[in-house]
C-alpha cells in the first residue's frame, strides 16, 4: 500500500468517528430542544395562570375595605402593593418566551419567531438606534455644506431631519422594560416602512433632477425638485399615498406613546419625548406636504393656462 493511500484512509478513519461524535451531538440537540419546547409551555401556562390568580386575588382583597383592625389594613394594603408590582415581574420573564406576530410582521414574516432569544441579543434594538442617530447627523451635516455652497433645501426638511436625530438619540436611552416592548414592534415596523418610502422618494427626485440638469434647469447641488411640470405630476401622486401613511403612521406613533405615559407602570421619560418628537414630525411632514402639493398643482394650471 502505497504512502499516500494510507494517509488518505487514515484521515478518513478519523472523519468517520467525527462524524460519529456530531451524530450524538446531533441527537443531544433534539434532546434539548424537546425539552426546551416543552418548558416553554408549562412556563407560558404558569404564567397565564399567575395573571389570571393575581387578578383574582387584588379583587378579593379590594372587597375587604371596611370593618378591619389596623393590622388586618396593613397586611392588606402591603398585599396590594405587592400584586400590583408582580406584573412588572412577570413581564421581564415573560419577555423571553415566543409570541404571536401581530398583523404586520404576519403579513410579511408568517408565522416566523422574532423574539430575541437572550438579553445579549437586544443590543440590537441598541444597535439600529445608534445607527439611525449616525444616518440623520451625516444628513444634517451634508445638508448644511450644501447649503452653504447654494443648494436650495427647504427649512422644514433640514429641521426634520434634526428632529429625528434627536428622536433616535432618545429611543437609544430608553431603558427595556415594559413600556419599551410595548412600542418595540410598533416602531421596528414603522421603521422598515419609513426605509421604503424613502427609497420611493429617492426614486422619484433622483429621476426628476436628472432629467432637469440634462435639460440645464437645475443646479447640481440641489437635493429636491422646486417647481413643477406637467410631467413629474404622474410620479408624485404615486407617491402621496405612501407619503401621507407615512405622516399618519407617525401620528399613531405618538398617540399610543402618549397613551402609555398616563399609564401607572410608565415612568420613562423618554415615552412622553418620543410622542411629542412624533407629532411634531407628523404636523411638519403633513402640512408642507400638502402646501407642497397646493403650490405644484398651482404651477401646474399655470403652465396648462400658458
Amino acid at each position: 500500500m502505497s504512502t499516500a493511500l494510507a494517509k488518505a484512509l487514515q484521515e478518513w478513519k478519523f472523519q468517520e468517528k467525527e462524524l460519529q461524535q456530531l451524530q450524538e451531538t446531533h441527537r443531544l440537540y433534539l434532546q434539548k430542544l424537546e425539552e426546551v419546547s416543552k418548558l416553554q409551555k408549562s412556563f407560558a401556562a404558569s404564567i397565564t395562570r399567575q395573571k389570571k390568580n393575581l387578578k383574582e386575588n387584588l379583587k378579593a382583597l379590594i372587597k375587604f375595605n371596611k370593618g378591619l383592625t389596623e393590622e388586618e389594613k396593613n397586611e392588606v394594603k402591603e398585599a396590594k402593593d405587592h400584586i400590583r408590582n408582580m406584573p412588572s415581574l412577570i413581564f421581564q420573564m415573560e419577555a423571553f418566551l415566543p409570541k404571536e406576530n401581530g398583523i404586520y410582521l404576519s403579513l410579511v414574516l408568517g408565522s416566523m419567531n422574532v423574539n430575541l432569544p437572550s438579553k445579549e441579543a437586544k443590543v440590537v434594538d441598541a444597535l439600529l438606534n445608534f445607527l439611525l442617530v449616525w444616518y440623520y447627523c451625516t444628513l444634517t451635516i451634508r445638508e448644511c455644506i450644501l447649503i452653504s455652497n447654494g443648494s436650495r433645501i427647504k427649512g422644514w426638511w433640514v429641521f426634520h431631519h434634526y428632529i429625528s436625530t434627536f428622536l433616535s438619540g432618545v429611543m437609544l436611552t430608553w431603558p427595556d422594560g415594559e413600556t419599551y416592548q410595548s412600542f418595540r414592534n410598533q416602531f421596528l415596523a414603522y421603521c422598515l416602512y419609513q426605509s421604503f418610502v424613502q427609497y420611493l422618494q429617492y426614486y422619484y427626485q433622483s429621476g426628476c433632477l436628472y432629467r432637469l440638469k440634462a435639460l440645464g434647469e437645475r443646479h447640481n447641488l440641489d437635493l429636491t425638485v422646486e417647481g413643477f411640470q406637467s410631467w413629474m405630476w404622474r410620479g408624485l401622486t404615486f407617491l402621496l399615498p405612501f407619503l401621507f401613511l407615512g405622516h399618519f403612521w407617525q401620528l399613531w406613533n405618538s398617540i399610543s406613546l402618549f397613551r402609555m405615559a398616563q399609564m401607572p407602570e410608565s415612568k420613562e421619560w423618554q415615552v412622553s419625548m418620543c410622542g411629542f418628537c412624533f407629532l411634531v414630525l407628523f404636523a411638519g411632514n403633513f402640512f408642507t406636504t400638502l402646501a407642497v402639493v397646493r403650490h405644484k398643482r398651482k404651477n401646474q394650471q399655470k403652465t396648462k393656462s400658458l
